[in-house]
Protein backbone atom coordinates (compact mmCIF):
# COMPACT_ATOMS: atom_id res chain seq x y z
CA UNK A 1 0.00 0.00 0.00
CA UNK A 2 1.13 3.52 -0.80
CA UNK A 3 0.97 6.13 2.04
CA UNK A 4 -1.61 7.97 1.18
CA UNK A 5 -3.62 4.64 1.85
CA UNK A 6 -1.97 3.88 4.71
CA UNK A 7 -3.01 7.77 6.05
CA UNK A 8 -6.44 7.24 4.49
CA UNK A 9 -6.96 3.68 6.51
CA UNK A 10 -5.55 5.14 9.92
CA UNK A 11 -7.81 7.98 9.41
CA UNK A 12 -10.82 6.01 8.12
CA UNK A 13 -10.48 3.60 10.75
CA UNK A 14 -9.92 6.21 14.16
CA UNK A 15 -12.75 7.76 12.54
CA UNK A 16 -15.49 4.74 12.71
CA UNK A 17 -14.75 3.75 15.75
CA UNK A 18 -14.96 6.71 17.24
CA UNK A 19 -17.95 8.05 15.30
CA UNK A 20 -19.56 4.55 15.75
CA UNK A 21 -19.40 5.19 19.78
CA UNK A 22 -21.05 8.78 19.67
CA UNK A 23 -23.54 7.18 17.46
CA UNK A 24 -24.50 4.51 20.10
CA UNK A 25 -24.64 6.88 22.98
CA UNK A 26 -26.76 9.11 21.10
CA UNK A 27 -29.38 6.20 20.19
CA UNK A 28 -28.81 4.77 24.22
CA UNK A 29 -27.56 1.29 22.81
CA UNK A 30 -24.31 -0.61 23.63
CA UNK A 31 -21.37 0.74 21.16
CA UNK A 32 -20.61 -2.92 20.43
CA UNK A 33 -23.79 -2.94 18.31
CA UNK A 34 -22.75 -0.14 16.27
CA UNK A 35 -19.31 -0.62 15.68
CA UNK A 36 -19.11 -4.29 14.01
CA UNK A 37 -21.63 -3.72 11.37
CA UNK A 38 -20.15 -0.51 10.55
CA UNK A 39 -16.62 -2.55 10.57
CA UNK A 40 -17.95 -5.03 8.38
CA UNK A 41 -19.43 -2.17 6.11
CA UNK A 42 -16.47 -0.29 5.43
CA UNK A 43 -14.21 -3.82 4.47
CA UNK A 44 -17.14 -4.37 2.23
CA UNK A 45 -16.64 -1.20 0.41
CA UNK A 46 -12.84 -0.46 0.80
CA UNK A 47 -10.09 -2.35 1.54
CA UNK A 48 -8.15 0.69 3.07
CA UNK A 49 -9.18 -0.09 6.10
CA UNK A 50 -8.21 -3.92 6.35
CA UNK A 51 -5.70 -4.08 8.87
CA UNK A 52 -3.69 -6.66 7.49
CA UNK A 53 -2.94 -4.94 4.46
CA UNK A 54 -2.35 -1.52 6.75
CA UNK A 55 -0.13 -3.16 9.06
CA UNK A 56 0.98 -6.68 8.19
CA UNK A 57 2.65 -9.22 10.29
CA UNK A 58 2.02 -6.53 12.87
CA UNK A 59 -1.37 -6.77 13.07
CA UNK A 60 -2.13 -10.03 15.37
CA UNK A 61 1.16 -8.60 18.13
CA UNK A 62 -0.04 -5.25 18.11
CA UNK A 63 -3.71 -6.58 19.06
CA UNK A 64 -2.42 -8.80 21.63
CA UNK A 65 -0.66 -6.24 23.13
CA UNK A 66 -3.96 -3.71 22.65
CA UNK A 67 -6.61 -6.69 24.72
CA UNK A 68 -3.13 -6.60 27.33
CA UNK A 69 -3.66 -3.03 28.38
CA UNK A 70 -8.06 -3.65 28.56
CA UNK A 71 -7.22 -6.63 30.95
CA UNK A 72 -4.56 -4.71 32.67
CA UNK A 73 -7.62 -1.86 33.02
CA UNK A 74 -9.93 -4.43 33.91
CA UNK A 75 -8.13 -5.92 36.72
CA UNK A 76 -7.31 -2.82 38.37
CA UNK A 77 -11.40 -2.76 38.71
CA UNK A 78 -11.29 -5.70 40.55
CA UNK A 79 -11.64 -5.70 44.26
CA UNK A 80 -10.28 -8.84 46.37
CA UNK A 81 -12.07 -8.00 49.09
CA UNK A 82 -15.67 -8.55 47.22
CA UNK A 83 -15.00 -12.01 45.81
CA UNK A 84 -15.57 -14.55 48.99
CA UNK A 85 -18.17 -16.52 50.12
CA UNK A 86 -20.57 -17.51 47.53
CA UNK A 87 -19.54 -14.76 44.76
CA UNK A 88 -16.31 -16.94 44.74
CA UNK A 89 -17.61 -20.12 44.32
CA UNK A 90 -19.69 -19.02 41.41
CA UNK A 91 -16.86 -17.19 39.27
CA UNK A 92 -14.50 -20.26 40.17
CA UNK A 93 -17.57 -22.49 39.10
CA UNK A 94 -17.87 -20.45 35.89
CA UNK A 95 -14.54 -20.71 34.63
CA UNK A 96 -14.01 -24.17 35.90
CA UNK A 97 -17.20 -25.66 34.83
CA UNK A 98 -18.01 -23.16 31.82
CA UNK A 99 -14.34 -23.45 29.80
CA UNK A 100 -14.97 -27.14 29.04
CA UNK A 101 -18.64 -27.47 28.90
CA UNK A 102 -18.54 -24.50 25.96
CA UNK A 103 -15.64 -26.11 24.51
CA UNK A 104 -17.42 -29.42 24.17
CA UNK A 105 -20.59 -27.92 22.93
CA UNK A 106 -19.02 -25.94 20.52
CA UNK A 107 -16.47 -28.11 18.82
CA UNK A 108 -19.33 -31.25 18.91
CA UNK A 109 -22.01 -28.53 17.02
CA UNK A 110 -19.65 -26.50 15.08
CA UNK A 111 -18.71 -30.65 13.27
CA UNK A 112 -22.39 -31.35 13.17
CA UNK A 113 -23.59 -28.09 11.14
CA UNK A 114 -20.82 -26.46 9.83
CA UNK A 115 -19.22 -29.93 8.00
CA UNK A 116 -15.75 -28.78 10.04
CA UNK A 117 -12.72 -32.04 10.65
CA UNK A 118 -12.22 -32.28 14.08
CA UNK A 119 -9.21 -30.44 14.04
CA UNK A 120 -11.14 -26.74 13.12
CA UNK A 121 -14.14 -27.86 15.09
CA UNK A 122 -11.62 -28.17 18.41
CA UNK A 123 -10.47 -25.07 17.34
CA UNK A 124 -13.29 -22.99 16.95
CA UNK A 125 -14.71 -24.60 20.49
CA UNK A 126 -11.29 -22.89 21.91
CA UNK A 127 -12.08 -19.97 20.53
CA UNK A 128 -16.04 -19.77 21.72
CA UNK A 129 -14.77 -20.40 25.33
CA UNK A 130 -13.94 -16.78 25.84
CA UNK A 131 -16.04 -13.61 26.77
CA UNK A 132 -14.03 -10.61 28.15
CA UNK A 133 -14.49 -7.11 29.51
CA UNK A 134 -14.63 -5.40 25.99
CA UNK A 135 -17.99 -6.47 25.81
CA UNK A 136 -19.29 -7.80 29.43
CA UNK A 137 -17.91 -4.28 31.07
CA UNK A 138 -20.21 -2.04 28.27
CA UNK A 139 -22.89 -4.12 28.45
CA UNK A 140 -23.03 -4.08 32.57
CA UNK A 141 -22.37 -0.36 32.47
CA UNK A 142 -25.60 -0.38 29.87
CA UNK A 143 -27.69 -2.81 32.38
CA UNK A 144 -26.77 -1.76 35.85
CA UNK A 145 -27.66 -5.11 37.26
CA UNK A 146 -27.31 -5.41 40.81
CA UNK A 147 -23.56 -5.20 42.83
CA UNK A 148 -23.50 -9.13 42.87
CA UNK A 149 -24.15 -9.89 39.24
CA UNK A 150 -21.75 -6.80 38.69
CA UNK A 151 -19.03 -8.62 40.68
CA UNK A 152 -19.35 -12.12 39.40
CA UNK A 153 -20.30 -10.89 35.53
CA UNK A 154 -17.11 -8.88 35.46
CA UNK A 155 -14.58 -11.42 37.70
CA UNK A 156 -15.79 -14.11 34.77
CA UNK A 157 -15.60 -11.88 32.01
CA UNK A 158 -11.57 -10.57 33.30
CA UNK A 159 -10.23 -14.11 34.07
CA UNK A 160 -11.92 -16.22 31.52
CA UNK A 161 -9.54 -14.31 28.50
CA UNK A 162 -6.45 -14.97 29.79
CA UNK A 163 -7.78 -18.57 30.09
CA UNK A 164 -8.93 -18.96 27.15
CA UNK A 165 -6.44 -17.03 25.20
CA UNK A 166 -4.01 -19.77 26.66
CA UNK A 167 -6.16 -22.60 25.92
CA UNK A 168 -6.47 -21.64 22.26
CA UNK A 169 -2.58 -21.34 21.86
CA UNK A 170 -2.46 -25.07 23.32
CA UNK A 171 -5.06 -26.52 20.89
CA UNK A 172 -3.64 -24.84 17.77
CA UNK A 173 -0.24 -26.07 18.83
CA UNK A 174 -1.98 -29.47 19.33
CA UNK A 175 -3.25 -29.73 15.74
CA UNK A 176 -0.61 -28.39 13.84
CA UNK A 177 1.82 -30.55 15.54
CA UNK A 178 3.56 -33.03 13.36
CA UNK A 179 3.94 -35.75 16.25
CA UNK A 180 1.05 -35.84 18.67
CA UNK A 181 1.57 -36.26 22.36
CA UNK A 182 -1.16 -37.62 24.53
CA UNK A 183 -3.69 -35.43 26.85
CA UNK A 184 -1.32 -35.17 29.57
CA UNK A 185 1.50 -33.12 27.49
CA UNK A 186 -1.49 -30.85 26.66
CA UNK A 187 -2.56 -30.18 30.11
CA UNK A 188 1.26 -29.48 30.67
CA UNK A 189 1.75 -27.01 27.79
CA UNK A 190 -1.59 -25.14 29.63
CA UNK A 191 -0.35 -25.10 32.89
CA UNK A 192 3.15 -23.86 31.73
CA UNK A 193 1.70 -20.86 29.76
CA UNK A 194 -0.26 -19.86 32.81
CA UNK A 195 2.85 -20.18 34.91
CA UNK A 196 4.62 -17.81 32.62
CA UNK A 197 1.95 -15.57 32.65
CA UNK A 198 2.26 -15.88 36.49
CA UNK A 199 5.59 -15.09 36.67
CA UNK A 200 5.60 -12.59 34.34
CA UNK A 201 2.55 -10.89 36.48
CA UNK A 202 4.88 -11.35 39.53
CA UNK A 203 8.06 -9.56 37.88
CA UNK A 204 5.66 -6.77 36.25
CA UNK A 205 4.12 -5.80 39.70
CA UNK A 206 7.90 -5.47 41.20
CA UNK A 207 8.22 -3.27 38.69
CA UNK A 208 5.01 -1.26 39.00
CA UNK A 209 5.99 -1.20 42.46
CA UNK A 210 9.18 0.01 42.04
CA UNK A 211 8.03 2.78 39.45
CA UNK A 212 4.78 4.38 41.64
CA UNK A 213 6.14 3.50 45.49
CA UNK A 214 9.44 3.68 45.64
CA UNK A 215 9.71 6.58 42.61
CA UNK A 216 6.80 8.15 43.35
CA UNK A 217 6.26 9.33 39.80
CA UNK A 218 3.64 12.05 38.85
CA UNK A 219 0.39 11.30 38.53
CA UNK A 220 1.34 11.92 34.41
CA UNK A 221 4.75 10.11 34.25
CA UNK A 222 3.29 7.42 36.53
CA UNK A 223 0.68 6.37 33.97
CA UNK A 224 2.65 6.39 30.84
CA UNK A 225 5.50 4.40 33.00
CA UNK A 226 2.38 1.70 33.74
CA UNK A 227 1.32 1.60 30.26
CA UNK A 228 4.78 0.86 28.82
CA UNK A 229 5.58 -1.82 32.09
CA UNK A 230 2.27 -3.45 30.82
CA UNK A 231 3.36 -3.76 26.99
CA UNK A 232 6.78 -4.45 27.84
CA UNK A 233 6.11 -7.28 30.46
CA UNK A 234 3.05 -8.75 28.16
CA UNK A 235 5.02 -8.84 25.08
CA UNK A 236 7.94 -10.68 26.99
CA UNK A 237 5.80 -12.95 28.06
CA UNK A 238 3.76 -13.64 24.61
CA UNK A 239 7.78 -14.12 23.26
CA UNK A 240 7.95 -17.21 25.70
CA UNK A 241 4.43 -18.64 25.29
CA UNK A 242 1.40 -17.45 23.23
CA UNK A 243 -0.63 -15.01 24.65
CA UNK A 244 0.64 -15.31 28.55
CA UNK A 245 0.90 -12.00 28.27
CA UNK A 246 -2.86 -12.23 28.70
CA UNK A 247 -2.21 -13.72 32.39
CA UNK A 248 0.09 -11.32 33.27
CA UNK A 249 -1.36 -8.06 32.58
CA UNK A 250 -4.20 -9.09 34.78
CA UNK A 251 -2.27 -10.24 37.10
CA UNK A 252 -0.61 -7.08 37.55
CA UNK A 253 -4.07 -5.14 37.12
CA UNK A 254 -5.26 -7.09 40.40
CA UNK A 255 -2.01 -6.47 42.20
CA UNK A 256 -2.18 -2.37 41.71
CA UNK A 257 -5.14 -2.33 42.70
CA UNK A 258 -5.26 -4.67 46.27
CA UNK A 259 -1.82 -5.03 47.32
CA UNK A 260 -1.41 -1.75 50.03
CA UNK A 261 0.94 1.17 49.22
CA UNK A 262 -0.26 1.62 45.15
CA UNK A 263 -1.86 4.64 44.44
CA UNK A 264 -4.76 3.92 42.64
CA UNK A 265 -7.16 6.76 41.99
CA UNK A 266 -11.21 5.16 41.54
CA UNK A 267 -10.93 7.32 38.47
CA UNK A 268 -8.67 6.75 35.80
CA UNK A 269 -9.21 9.21 32.75
CA UNK A 270 -6.29 8.30 30.54
CA UNK A 271 -7.02 4.68 31.27
CA UNK A 272 -10.63 4.91 30.15
CA UNK A 273 -10.14 6.96 27.27
CA UNK A 274 -7.08 4.62 26.03
CA UNK A 275 -9.71 1.29 26.60
CA UNK A 276 -12.43 3.44 24.67
CA UNK A 277 -10.64 4.03 22.06
CA UNK A 278 -8.77 0.47 21.44
CA UNK A 279 -11.92 -1.38 22.31
CA UNK A 280 -13.42 0.96 18.74
CA UNK A 281 -10.28 0.34 16.77
CA UNK A 282 -10.08 -3.04 17.61
CA UNK A 283 -13.52 -3.97 17.15
CA UNK A 284 -13.85 -2.21 13.61
CA UNK A 285 -10.42 -3.60 12.63
CA UNK A 286 -10.97 -6.83 12.77
CA UNK A 287 -14.49 -6.66 11.69
CA UNK A 288 -13.13 -4.90 8.12
CA UNK A 289 -11.30 -8.54 7.67
CA UNK A 290 -14.39 -10.38 7.16
CA UNK A 291 -15.54 -10.22 3.83
CA UNK A 292 -19.33 -11.06 2.35
CA UNK A 293 -18.26 -13.68 0.52
CA UNK A 294 -16.47 -15.58 3.37
CA UNK A 295 -19.95 -15.56 5.26
CA UNK A 296 -21.85 -17.33 1.90
CA UNK A 297 -23.27 -21.11 3.10
CA UNK A 298 -22.54 -20.26 6.57
CA UNK A 299 -25.41 -17.90 7.82
CA UNK A 300 -27.68 -20.68 8.43
CA UNK A 301 -25.51 -22.82 10.23
CA UNK A 302 -23.56 -20.43 12.34
CA UNK A 303 -27.13 -19.04 13.42
CA UNK A 304 -28.35 -22.88 14.82
CA UNK A 305 -24.46 -22.99 16.25
CA UNK A 306 -25.22 -19.74 18.47
CA UNK A 307 -28.63 -20.58 19.14
CA UNK A 308 -27.32 -24.08 21.03
CA UNK A 309 -24.64 -21.85 22.68
CA UNK A 310 -27.33 -18.86 23.84
CA UNK A 311 -30.08 -21.56 24.72
CA UNK A 312 -28.63 -24.99 25.91
CA UNK A 313 -24.93 -24.52 26.93
CA UNK A 314 -25.08 -20.57 28.64
CA UNK A 315 -27.97 -21.72 30.94
CA UNK A 316 -26.50 -24.75 31.77
CA UNK A 317 -23.05 -23.24 32.66
CA UNK A 318 -24.94 -20.99 35.50
CA UNK A 319 -27.57 -23.79 36.38
CA UNK A 320 -24.28 -26.28 37.69
CA UNK A 321 -22.31 -22.86 38.86
CA UNK A 322 -25.15 -21.46 40.91
CA UNK A 323 -26.58 -24.52 42.23
CA UNK A 324 -26.16 -24.53 46.10
CA UNK A 325 -25.53 -20.91 46.54
CA UNK A 326 -27.45 -18.11 47.69
CA UNK A 327 -28.32 -16.24 44.49
CA UNK A 328 -31.90 -15.47 43.71
CA UNK A 329 -33.57 -17.07 40.83
CA UNK A 330 -33.50 -14.14 38.87
CA UNK A 331 -29.90 -13.32 39.29
CA UNK A 332 -29.01 -17.23 38.79
CA UNK A 333 -31.69 -16.52 35.40
CA UNK A 334 -29.52 -13.27 34.25
CA UNK A 335 -26.38 -14.76 34.87
CA UNK A 336 -27.46 -17.50 32.00
CA UNK A 337 -28.26 -14.81 29.84
CA UNK A 338 -25.01 -13.13 29.52
CA UNK A 339 -22.15 -14.99 27.80
CA UNK A 340 -21.40 -12.46 25.22
CA UNK A 341 -17.80 -13.19 23.01
CA UNK A 342 -15.70 -10.21 22.30
CA UNK A 343 -12.36 -8.67 20.99
CA UNK A 344 -10.08 -11.89 22.19
CA UNK A 345 -12.45 -14.03 20.64
CA UNK A 346 -12.22 -12.30 17.26
CA UNK A 347 -8.14 -11.76 17.66
CA UNK A 348 -7.39 -15.86 18.66
CA UNK A 349 -9.71 -16.22 15.38
CA UNK A 350 -7.77 -14.24 13.14
CA UNK A 351 -4.58 -15.65 14.20
CA UNK A 352 -5.15 -19.50 14.67
CA UNK A 353 -7.12 -19.79 11.92
CA UNK A 354 -4.76 -18.53 9.39
CA UNK A 355 -1.83 -21.25 10.92
CA UNK A 356 -4.67 -23.76 10.31
CA UNK A 357 -5.26 -22.85 6.73
CA UNK A 358 -1.38 -23.19 6.24
CA UNK A 359 -1.40 -26.54 7.46
CA UNK A 360 -4.56 -27.51 5.09
CA UNK A 361 -7.10 -28.22 7.95
CA UNK A 362 -10.45 -29.27 6.49
CA UNK A 363 -13.18 -26.12 7.62
CA UNK A 364 -9.98 -24.44 8.95
CA UNK A 365 -11.36 -20.98 6.58
CA UNK A 366 -14.75 -21.09 8.30
CA UNK A 367 -13.37 -20.59 11.27
CA UNK A 368 -12.99 -16.43 11.13
CA UNK A 369 -16.32 -15.85 8.99
CA UNK A 370 -18.25 -18.14 11.95
CA UNK A 371 -16.72 -16.21 15.08
CA UNK A 372 -17.33 -13.05 13.37
CA UNK A 373 -21.11 -13.97 13.24
CA UNK A 374 -20.98 -15.57 16.85
CA UNK A 375 -19.77 -11.84 17.86
CA UNK A 376 -22.35 -9.92 16.00
CA UNK A 377 -25.65 -12.24 16.80
CA UNK A 378 -24.46 -12.64 20.92
CA UNK A 379 -23.70 -9.10 21.09
CA UNK A 380 -27.05 -7.68 19.54
CA UNK A 381 -29.24 -10.31 21.32
CA UNK A 382 -27.41 -9.97 25.03
CA UNK A 383 -27.05 -6.24 24.34
CA UNK A 384 -30.82 -5.78 22.78
CA UNK A 385 -32.75 -7.89 25.40
CA UNK A 386 -30.36 -8.23 28.47
CA UNK A 387 -31.88 -4.82 29.69
CA UNK A 388 -35.60 -5.67 29.34
CA UNK A 389 -34.67 -9.38 30.88
CA UNK A 390 -33.01 -7.77 34.24
CA UNK A 391 -35.97 -5.30 35.07
CA UNK A 392 -38.22 -8.14 34.27
CA UNK A 393 -36.20 -10.41 36.78
CA UNK A 394 -35.84 -7.63 38.87
CA UNK A 395 -32.39 -7.53 38.95
CA UNK A 396 -31.33 -3.69 38.26
CA UNK A 397 -29.93 -1.27 40.78
CA UNK A 398 -32.11 1.89 41.50
CA UNK A 399 -31.07 5.08 40.06
CA UNK A 400 -30.19 6.83 43.14
CA UNK A 401 -28.07 9.44 44.36
CA UNK A 402 -24.78 8.75 46.00
CA UNK A 403 -24.18 10.74 49.55
CA UNK A 404 -20.70 12.66 49.31
CA UNK A 405 -18.82 13.50 52.21
CA UNK A 406 -16.43 16.03 52.73
CA UNK A 407 -13.45 15.72 55.04
CA UNK A 408 -11.42 13.26 56.45
CA UNK A 409 -12.22 13.60 60.66
CA UNK A 410 -12.91 9.94 62.65
CA UNK A 411 -16.69 10.88 62.72
CA UNK A 412 -16.32 11.35 59.14
CA UNK A 413 -15.16 7.98 58.19
CA UNK A 414 -17.21 6.38 60.78
CA UNK A 415 -20.38 7.90 59.17
CA UNK A 416 -18.83 6.71 55.58
CA UNK A 417 -18.38 3.32 56.99
CA UNK A 418 -22.10 3.77 58.09
CA UNK A 419 -23.85 4.41 55.05
CA UNK A 420 -21.74 1.86 53.55
CA UNK A 421 -22.55 -0.85 55.60
CA UNK A 422 -26.03 -0.05 54.11
CA UNK A 423 -25.33 -0.53 50.63
CA UNK A 424 -24.47 2.91 49.25
CA UNK A 425 -21.78 4.12 47.09
CA UNK A 426 -20.01 6.47 49.11
CA UNK A 427 -18.01 9.42 47.95
CA UNK A 428 -15.72 11.48 50.02
CA UNK A 429 -13.91 14.64 48.94
CA UNK A 430 -10.43 15.72 51.16
CA UNK A 431 -9.04 18.54 50.52
CA UNK A 432 -5.53 19.37 52.11
CA UNK A 433 -3.71 17.29 54.02
CA UNK A 434 -3.95 18.66 57.43
CA UNK A 435 -7.53 18.25 57.80
CA UNK A 436 -6.89 14.82 58.78
CA UNK A 437 -6.98 14.11 62.25
CA UNK A 438 -2.85 13.30 63.17
CA UNK A 439 -2.16 11.51 60.43
CA UNK A 440 2.01 11.23 60.51
CA UNK A 441 1.52 10.12 63.97
CA UNK A 442 1.03 6.66 63.30
CA UNK A 443 2.22 6.12 59.59
CA UNK A 444 4.79 3.42 61.04
CA UNK A 445 2.31 1.71 62.75
CA UNK A 446 0.34 -1.36 61.58
CA UNK A 447 -2.53 -1.01 59.48
CA UNK A 448 -4.93 -2.53 62.44
CA UNK A 449 -3.74 -0.59 65.41
CA UNK A 450 -5.27 2.48 66.74
CA UNK A 451 -3.51 5.69 68.04
CA UNK A 452 -3.19 5.89 72.03
CA UNK A 453 -6.42 7.81 71.53
CA UNK A 454 -8.06 5.08 70.12
CA UNK A 455 -8.35 6.75 66.88
CA UNK A 456 -8.08 4.53 63.59
CA UNK A 457 -3.89 4.47 62.56
CA UNK A 458 -3.69 6.33 59.33
CA UNK A 459 -0.85 5.69 56.82
CA UNK A 460 0.76 7.55 53.98
CA UNK A 461 1.38 4.66 51.31
CA UNK A 462 1.93 6.88 48.61
CA UNK A 463 1.08 10.53 47.13
CA UNK A 464 -1.50 11.87 48.98
CA UNK A 465 -3.54 8.53 49.38
CA UNK A 466 -4.43 8.58 53.32
CA UNK A 467 -5.67 4.53 54.13
CA UNK A 468 -7.37 4.38 57.24
CA UNK A 469 -7.79 0.98 59.30
CA UNK A 470 -10.16 0.63 61.99
CA UNK A 471 -12.63 -1.14 63.45
CA UNK A 472 -14.62 -1.60 59.93
CA UNK A 473 -13.02 -2.59 56.63
CA UNK A 474 -10.83 -0.37 55.35
CA UNK A 475 -11.87 2.58 53.90
CA UNK A 476 -9.88 4.75 51.03
CA UNK A 477 -9.71 8.64 50.97
CA UNK A 478 -8.21 10.66 48.34
CA UNK A 479 -5.93 14.23 49.00
CA UNK A 480 -4.56 15.90 46.59
CA UNK A 481 -0.99 17.67 47.46
CA UNK A 482 -2.63 21.44 46.86
CA UNK A 483 -5.48 22.90 48.60
CA UNK A 484 -7.11 21.06 45.25
CA UNK A 485 -9.65 18.55 46.24
CA UNK A 486 -10.52 15.81 44.54
CA UNK A 487 -13.39 13.43 44.54
CA UNK A 488 -13.15 8.95 44.56
CA UNK A 489 -15.49 6.53 45.16
CA UNK A 490 -14.80 4.71 48.78
CA UNK A 491 -13.68 1.25 49.03
CA UNK A 492 -15.04 -1.06 51.74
Amino acid sequence: MTTNQVLLGVGLILALAVGSQVLASRLKIPALIVLLPVGFTAGAITTDVNPQDLLGTAFQPLVSLAVAVILYDSGMSLNLHKLHGHTRRIVVRLIAMGVPITLAFAAVFSGLLLNMSAQAAVMLGAILVVSGPTVVGPLLAFIRPTDRLQHVLSWEGSLIDPVGGILGAVVFHAVIATTHHGPGYQVAQFLYGIGVGMLGGVAGTALLWFLLVKLRLGEVLGTTAQLAAVVAVAAGCDVVRDDAGLISAIVMGLAVANLPGFDVPARRPFFETLVQLIIGVLFVSISATVTPASLRHLVLPSLALIAVLVLITRPLVAVLATVRTDMTRGERWFTGWMDPRGIVAASTATTFSAGLISANIQGASKILPVTFLVIVVTVAVYGLTAGPVARRLGVTRPARTRPLLVGGEDWVVDLGRALRSLGLEVLMWAGARNSRASPRSCCSRPRTTSTPSGRPCWKLPCQGRFTGSGPGSPVTVWSLPTPAARSCSMRS
